[in-house]
């Protein structure tokens, strides 16, 4: 299972989808980051996997940053997500 997750401005929780394939997740990751690079905000639409009609939208002008990483089958120990020291 892998997981994108957006940080919100002001908002202390991020966004997150998870998605089975690593090519379906990578294909997530590339067009939020388009829509980052792009000029303007543009409405983001995210929708779950397991529930298609679940869905969330949000402009992009509003992400400040967006973030792949795989969920580890354990809950404690393994990589966490984002970057650290710790290796």
């Amino acid at each position: 299972m892998y997981v994108v997750e957006l940080s919100i401005k002001l908002s202390p929780m991020p966004i997150a989808v998870q998605r089975k394939e690593l090519a379906d997740a990578q294909a997530l990751y590339d067009s939020i980051r388009q829509a980052l690079e792009g000029s303007g905000p543009r409405v983001l639409e995210l929708s779950c996997e397991k529930e298609p009609d679940k869905k969330v939208c949000l402009l992009s002008s509003e992400v400040v940053a967006v973030q792949l990483f795989e969920k580890s089958a354990g809950g404690a120990g393994g990589k966490r997500p984002g970057f650290s020291f710790d290796g």
